[in-house]
């Protein structure tokens, strides 16, 4: 604890100078940047006092701060002040220079300066000249005039340090007790644990897409081109053969199969990522998913060009719907309706079907619900027994910014 002495004292004499010199200098303007500055004091007091309290108290503790999402100064500066924990430990810092560490050398020469100055009776004896001087007063309480009288005193020095051992102790863990809920508390462990699992799941999806589009790309560019010579190549050679002979109807097969792969392929690359989505975006994409149901469906979906993540959600979240829309609701009618308003893309899927959808089920709903949560998007099912069924999903998010001409 007395350490606390050689942290606090030193910067109660910072932040006293700081306060000063940047009240005077704020009339002109120069003090405003000090008084800034002096409000992120508390981050290296509360890093060192983190340090400290695994003296007294073996549970971790994690800095409440987060990194920064770009390197550079500004953008670390514009995160602490936004961040609570640099309230909290600039808090802290001034309860530790003009309160904390005097208590801490209070309650230190309370507990340890008289058993110390007791048990030290025979040594401050001996260096005063012994019996003969005519004897000491340990800590101004009794006259000990020999050694017998000397080495008692101490034993009760040693005996009174092992009884006030236990309220130090007590002091030292209310001290650490404050400490923690200032510099590093429990709830803001599980946020910045929340708020990593919450990026690593973004990064995740992020990568997943990046390997769809690979994937699509691989497909389009690699396979479909190859099945596309292959069905031209099979198409000369039934030009170039006998349309009577038996190596015609091989031929016609051969390409007739060819032209079914080629088709399906197509379709598989649609799926994984449709070229109608990167290029017009959602509407143009809902608007090609709902021409390929088999329920007719009505489309009203005016939209800006949202991020890339969240028009793919949307998207196969729509076509996901769809689908279940053809299977299990036995729907004559489909509507799909979509709008950004309010910093968020709102999307309904509404059917007359049957109702009584239920996610557990296996329909699909749940992965699409932890797509969206992803996202801080949110999916809501509403399908009472005789209908109508209605999805919608919402996706907080800001439009994507217009594209530069070439």
């Amino acid at each position: 604890m007395t350490a606390g002495a050689f942290i606090g004292a030193p910067l109660l004499g910072v932040l006293a100078v700081g306060l000063a010199t940047g009240v005077l200098l704020g009339v002109v303007a120069v003090g405003i940047p000090l008084l800034a500055l002096l409000a992120l004091a508390g981050v290296p007091v509360g890093a060192l006092e983190r340090r400290r309290l695994r003296l007294v108290d073996p549970a971790p503790a994690p800095s409440p701060h987060r990194s920064p999402a770009t390197p550079g100064l500004t953008a670390w500066l514009r995160l602490r002040a936004r961040e609570q924990a640099t309230w909290r430990e600039l808090a802290y810092a001034v309860l530790m220079a003009f309160v904390l560490w005097p208590l801490d050398l209070a309650v230190a020469a309370c507990t340890l300066a008289l058993p110390f100055l007791l048990a030290a009776a025979p040594a401050h004896l001996a260096l005063t000249g012994g019996p003969d001087e005519g004897g000491v007063r340990p800590a101004k309480l009794w006259l000990v005039e020999g050694y017998p009288a000397a080495c008692g005193t101490a034993a009760l020095g040693l005996a009174l340090l092992l009884v006030l051992l236990y309220p130090l102790g007590a002091y030292a863990a209310a001290r650490a007790a404050l400490a923690r809920l200032l510099l590093a508390p429990r709830e803001a462990e599980a946020q910045a644990r929340l708020a990593e699992v919450t990026r690593s799941r973004a990064r995740l999806v992020t990568a997943f897409e990046a390997e769809r589009r690979r994937i699509e790309r691989d497909l389009h560019d690699g396979a479909q081109q190859r099945l596309v010579a292959l069905s031209m190549t099979l198409g000369l050679a039934r030009l170039d053969t006998d349309p009577e002979g038996p190596l015609a109807a091989r031929l016609a097969t051969a390409h007739a199969e060819a032209d079914a792969v080629l088709a399906e392929l197509r379709e598989l690359i649609r799926g994984i990522h449709p070229q109608v989505l990167a290029d017009y975006g959602l509407p143009a994409a809902v608007e090609d998913a709902a021409d390929r149901s088999p329920v007719p469906v009505d489309v009203d979906a005016g939209l800006p060009r949202l991020p890339e993540p969240v028009e793919s959600a949307a998207y196969f979240a729509v076509r996901e719907a769809l689908a279940n829309v053809a299977r299990h609701s036995g729907a004559t009618r489909a509507e799909v309706r979509a709008r950004y308003a309010d910093g968020a893309l709102r999307l309904t899927v509404r059917d007359d079907g049957t109702g009584g959808a239920d996610p557990a089920r296996g329909t699909g709903l749940t992965g699409l619900a932890d797509r969206l949560a992803v996202l801080d998007g949110t999916l809501t099912l509403t399908s009472p027994p005789g209908g109508p069924t209605v999805l919608t999903l919402e996706i907080p998010c800001s439009p994507r910014p217009p594209e530069p001409f070439a």
